[in-house]
């Protein structure tokens, strides 16, 4: 295992634009109905680690059940055995005691830390840190300790903070190399990201994958906000992105986080103005924008194309967008119209490339990519 070896979830949002390593934390704030649960299912089934343990802490318990009639039946697709075999739960609903929902973050960790020494990579889902929080509230009223704020106890920092630090990467006396990877799940009441529990556990985490209510109503999922998340990881995995695709991942993250930008600046001048304002240059980038957030960002869990993509496939794909938002600039600057580019055969392929290309049928980008070049040059010529 590398030092700055990245935890690859299979999910585009997660690995390409907000990694996080092996070893490292991470939070999934959100509130009611964001995917919070569904976001941390798809990483425990497709996460690169040899072990997963799930805590549902205070979870209904119609999830727990979800999940132990769900894993089950799922496979690995690393070994073809059944996923459940490198799964540990911890199930704790809702209906327990409220002491119980304290252990069993403990419970967690500690399991997790076991098979670490044991030279395992394990990631640790904690489902949901802010019900854990509560039980700290409602186990400190009953201390009659003084209350924090919002009635929080006034040690919950450093109880969050001892939580997330036993976190990392350690060396056994024997040799042996594992980590515990530690992605926590927050419910903020009302998705108020202002509250104590998600705003003490950004102190303590370094990836920041923030959900969002309009995306989830959307229909988008993972809702993860792209201009509210953020991941401390990136120079970290940029040499092993590097080395496993060949290609500049973190210029094209730049690149394109850069279009996401601007595109959040120009809706907020088309709300106004409409779009019939913006030159063609700027409506370029809300179509590139768009390929970016529905043909890449945007992932089904439910498709079996989509529901994993390789490295390799999403830096494929971000490769090819971008590539598309060059050509169709420098015909545009020519003085061709964006409706013309918008009218290509390509630019649909380019929000279904998710679907029909498999893991397995990399090849298929130098095709689509000869089909871009050629419409491309088709419509250049027009102009030259």
């Amino acid at each position: 295992m590398g030092k700055n070896d990245p935890l690859i979830t299979g999910q585009r949002i997660l690995d390409s634009f907000f990694p996080i390593v092996k070893g490292g934390t991470a939070a999934i704030p959100g509130g009611f109905g964001t995917g919070k649960t569904v976001t941390q299912h798809q990483i425990a089934k497709w996460a690169n680690a040899d072990l997963v343990v799930y805590i549902g802490c205070g979870e209904r318990g119609n999830e727990i059940t979800e999940v132990l009639q769900e894993f089950p039946n799922l496979i690995d697709p690393r070994n073809g055995r059944p996923l459940m075999e490198r799964t540990v739960i911890i199930a704790n609903t809702s209906n327990m005691q409220v002491a119980a929902r304290d252990a069993s973050i403990y419970t967690g960790i500690t399991i997790a830390e076991y098979y670490r020494d044991m030279g395992l990579d394990v990631a640790l889902m904690a489902d949901s840190t802010s019900r854990w929080a509560e039980a700290m509230r409602e186990i400190s009223g009953r201390l009659n300790e003084m209350p924090a704020q919002e009635g929080y106890p006034a040690y919950l920092s450093s109880r969050l903070a001892e939580f997330y630090e036993r976190a990392g990467r350690a060396r056994s006396l024997s040799g042996q190399e594992g980590s515990v990877t530690v992605i926590g799940a927050v419910s903020p009441p009302g998705g108020d990201f202002s509250e104590p529990v998600t705003q003490l556990t950004k102190q303590f985490t370094s990836v920041f994958w923030a959900l969002d209510k309009n995306l989830a109503s959307a229909r988008h999922f993972p809702s993860i906000n792209w201009l509210n998340s953020y991941s401390e990881y990136i120079d970290a995995v940029a040499a092993w992105w590097q080395a496993q695709t060949g290609i500049h991942w973190r210029s094209l993250r730049a690149k394109a986080m850069d279009l996401l930008t601007e595109q959040d600046h120009l809706n907020q001048i088309v709300h106004l103005v409409g779009p019939d304002a913006l030159p063609d240059e700027q409506r370029l980038t809300l179509l590139t924008a768009s390929l970016l957030t529905q043909g890449f960002l945007q992932q089904s869990a439910l498709d079996d194309v989509d529901t994993y993509a390789s490295p390799a496939k999403q830096i494929g794909m971000l490769d090819l967008i971008l590539k598309f938002h060059d050509r169709a600039m420098n015909i545009i600057k020519l003085g061709a119209i964006s409706a013309a580019i918008q009218n290509l055969p390509i630019v649909r392929r380019l929000l279904v490339m998710k679907n029909e290309i498999s893991n397995a049928g990399l090849d298929q980008f130098a095709v689509l990519e000869t089909d871009l070049n050629q419409q491309m040059d088709e419509l250049e010529a027009r102009y030259t």
